[in-house]
């Protein structure tokens, strides 16, 4: 199926755009269930429906790919690159796998398995200025890591975990309902298949312990505030071999006090005087790339948009910079001296209505309306 033809991948999986990784995961595990070829036997409809959410769960599951999906479709991330194969270590369905057809269908899991660790998430706030050209930011994180004391096992020193009597170390426990053999995991080593008598004083039993470690980020250019950054294997450490989670770094950006963001293009607004705006002057203009002198033409009248391009925000994904946007606002004179008064009285005494083109075609239009 062509890019062009290709569903949404929201649609595909019935959640909606702002969904949560929890919603996505939930979503596919439903679909998955009701569309799998082993309770579709030779139906081609149901064995295409299955692919179809397959690559949107691909897609949507991993952070980055979703990012680029959101910003550019099904373009930027070359179909999902979905196989019907297998799905064992270093799959995106590995886990999620195990987790419904070891349920439904009777699957037998290893209790000695390795578990991947926790997935975690560090919120990282950044300038203005960060988020335009990138920073490289060192951020301490607290994580559970194996304990020394008892190597992992969660067993005392000198004591070794003993076989779950209740699933006999399976890890699981088997039913038989209806058609279906069915496999819970136990309840009393929780899928373990083993338990510990004696546990380890220095981690409870539990065979982690709280650490913390400092990792560096790097932040591309041209981030803004909702985007996340995936740091493989940077998560929550692996059990029995089992692969570390991985670090998401959900950034958001600090408003600045000059400049605020469209799209790739940085707006700035500029207060200039009533004689300034009138005579036309030379004023210096902040960017990001340090102070700019700009001509303000004669007759400027306020909320005059002035662009210098290519001092705007670094594209994120691509070349090239956005415009720099300088919004002119005249400033009407307030606390006026006598003088000053006397001047401007004079001034609108003398002034023609070629000196106020907009009043004069205004009230023109005014005319026409009502006449």
């Amino acid at each position: 199926m062509a890019n062009g033809d290709k569903h949404d991948y929201y649609e595909l999986l019935e959640v909606n755009r702002n969904a949560s990784e929890a919603e996505i995961k939930k979503a596919y595990r439903r679909l998955a269930v009701k569309y799998h070829p082993d309770k579709n036997a030779g139906d081609k409809a149901s064995e295409d429906k299955f692919k179809e959410v397959s690559e949107a769960y691909e897609i949507l599951s991993d952070a980055e790919k979703r990012a680029r999906y959101d910003q550019f479709g099904h373009a930027a991330v070359g179909g999902g690159g979905f196989s019907s194969g297998g799905f064992g270590a270093g799959s995106p369905f590995g886990d999620i796998f195990g987790d419904i057809f070891g349920e439904v269908f009777g699957g037998r899991q290893k209790a000695t398995r390795g578990r991947r660790g926790d997935d975690l998430q560090y919120n990282m706030e950044v300038s203005f200025e960060e988020a335009a050209f990138g920073v490289e930011k060192k951020i301490d994180l607290p994580y559970a890591k194996r304990c020394d004391a008892c190597g992992g096992s969660g067993a005392k020193a000198g004591t070794t975990p003993k076989t779950c009597p209740t699933c006999q170390g399976a890890g699981q426990m088997r039913f038989q309902q209806g058609f279906f053999s069915v496999s819970k995991t136990c309840s009393h080593c929780n899928g373990e298949g083993r338990v510990v008598d004696h546990p380890c004083l220095t981690c409870r039993g539990s065979g982690t312990v709280r650490d913390k470690k400092t990792i560096s980020v790097k932040v591309p250019a041209g981030v803004e505030t909702g985007i996340r950054l995936k740091l493989t294997g940077e998560g929550g450490q692996g059990t029995k071999g089992g692969p570390n989670g991985d670090l998401y770094v959900a950034l958001s950006v600090r408003e600045h006090s000059l400049f605020r963001r469209e799209d790739n293009d940085v707006v700035c607004e500029i207060p200039i005087s009533f004689t300034q705006a009138a005579l036309g002057c030379e004023i210096e203009v902040p960017t990001l790339d340090g102070k700019v002198n700009m001509k303000i033409p004669e007759g400027t009248q306020s909320g005059a948009v002035f662009r210098m391009r290519g001092k705007g925000i670094p594209a994120l994904q691509g070349y090239g910079r956005g415009d720099h946007l300088v919004v002119a606002k005249v400033e009407t004179p307030t606390n006026l001296n006598r003088q000053q008064r006397e001047l401007l009285e004079e001034l609108a005494r003398i002034s023609g209505e070629d000196a106020n083109p907009m009043r004069k075609n205004f009230f023109s239009k005014v005319m026409d309306l009502l006449s």
